[in-house]
Order: structure tokens, then sequence, then C-alpha cells
């Protein structure tokens, strides 16, 4: 059977655990060759080391682009190409209004969740030019729809869907394609911290299997075949696009 990625070298930040660690699996099972840029350098290489085809893992916080940098200068040397970024990492605390909210914690937050997409872009550019690749953006439904006391965290989200929309209108003419998948709730170890801090742990996951209309919060495995798709040639002439993976949370919250 043919291989949606083969023969793909995707460097996909945030790929340690969660949905980026299910990407990571989905990847390689389609032939890529991942590398996962993590600062949780020990569960990276841990990720990376069940993957095959020659995938491997770099140090990088991504809130920092001197990491950036080093880490996809050492992909292209490894490997020689970059056909695909796929721009994952993030963080989501706070869990409060945009008052009581600190300059340090904004500045957290859009270091790591949305100023990484101008290191990674920047630094990978030239290679994707090249190789006429792709760029994809992990994003969220509350960038969409908003979100109660969590205001930095949904300012994030809401300049990614923006954003994903100006780097496709502007990367076009080089046949790079920016797309955007947006989850809903899907159960992660961040998720999981999430939940804990939230005033009724208990209720909480009841409530986030209510607001997916399909009935259940799923797995990071679902987010995973989604990006899988866009990352890959079926999903050619698909640019610009904000792609809900939300089991119809846009539909309108379920009671």
């Amino acid at each position: 059977m043919e291989k949606s990625l083969e023969g793909k070298v995707i460097v996909l930040t945030g790929g340690a655990s969660g949905i980026g660690r299910e990407c990571a699996i989905v990847y390689a099972r389609e032939g890529a060759t991942v590398a996962i840029l993590d600062r949780n350098f020990d569960d990276a290489k841990e990720a990376a080391s069940g993957l095959g085809n020659c995938s491997t893992a770099y140090y990088a916080d991504v809130s920092k682009g001197s990491d950036i940098e080093a880490a996809i200068g050492s992909v292209l040397k490894e490997f020689g190409r970059l056909d695909a970024v796929h721009n994952n990492a993030g963080i989501v605390s706070p869990s409060c209004p945009l008052h009581e909210t600190t300059e340090e914690q904004w500045d957290d937050l859009h270091r790591t969740n949305l100023k990484s997409v101008y290191w990674t872009t920047k630094f990978a550019f030239a290679a994707l030019v090249e190789s006429k690749g792709t760029i994809l953006n992990t994003a969220s439904m509350v960038g969409l729809l908003g979100q109660t006391d969590h205001a930095a965290y949904v300012a994030t989200k809401g300049g990614m869907i923006s954003l994903t929309k100006a780097m496709a209108a502007d990367y076009a003419r080089y046949q790079i394609r920016v797309n955007a998948v947006c989850p809903a709730g899907a159960w992660t170890p961040m998720l999981e911290q999430w939940a804990a801090e939230q005033p009724n742990p208990a209720g909480i996951r009841q409530y986030l299997d209510d607001i997916h209309m399909l009935g259940y919060c799923p797995r990071g495995d679902v987010i995973a075949d989604a990006a899988a798709f866009l990352l890959s040639s079926k999903a050619r002439f698909i640019t610009g696009c904000i792609l809900p993976v939300s089991g119809g949370a846009e539909l309108g919250y379920r009671r």
C-alpha cells in the first residue's frame, strides 16, 4: 500500500508527548522521517527511537530563536532537505481572565505558542521553497470560539489562525501550502494538567465529553490522522484551511 508521506522529512515541534507524539507516530507510519524538536529532550529521544525511518530528536526550546535555528540547521545538515514543518508545541496555563494574567505568563504563552511559528518559518523557509513544502499549525477551537478564563491562551491561538491565513496568502507563490488544525479537546498530558487545575476536576471530564457533539473527548490520534492528510499530496490543493477536528464542538456546546 502506498504511504502518503513516503520520503518526506518533517520537522515537528512539541513531538515528545501528547498530540505531537501521536502525530510523530502517524507520520512515521506513513513513511516520513520525523525530526522532533522539543525542550523535553529525553522524552523526545525516547519518542523518536521507536519511529524508524531514521527519525531523530533535537533539543529546542521553541520560544528561543537560537534553539530553533540550530535544530533546523542540524536537520538540514543530516538529511539535506525539509518537506514540512508542523508547529505543534504549545502551553496553556494560566487558567484566568486577562486582568489576572501576569506579564510573564502573557509573554511566555506568546513566545511559545505564536512567536515560535515566526522562528520556524524564518529558518526553514529556504528549504521549504526548494521542496515546495508544507507548513501546518496546531491551533485550537478556542481561537475561533473563545473560552472563559484563558484570555492569553485564546489570544495566541486566534493569532495563529489569522497568521496561518496570512502565511498561506504570502507563500502560495512559492507553492508552499499553509494550514491549521483546530482541536476542541483531546486527552493529552497538558489537558490532564488543565483539568486538574479546574475548580471541579471530576465534573470537567464530563464537560469535555459533552462539548463534542459526537459525545466524547478523543485521544490525540484523531488530530494526527487529519494532520497527516494536510501534509500529504492528497491535500495538494488545500491552503489557508483552518480545519476543525472537534467532534462538532463548533456547532454549539451540548448540555
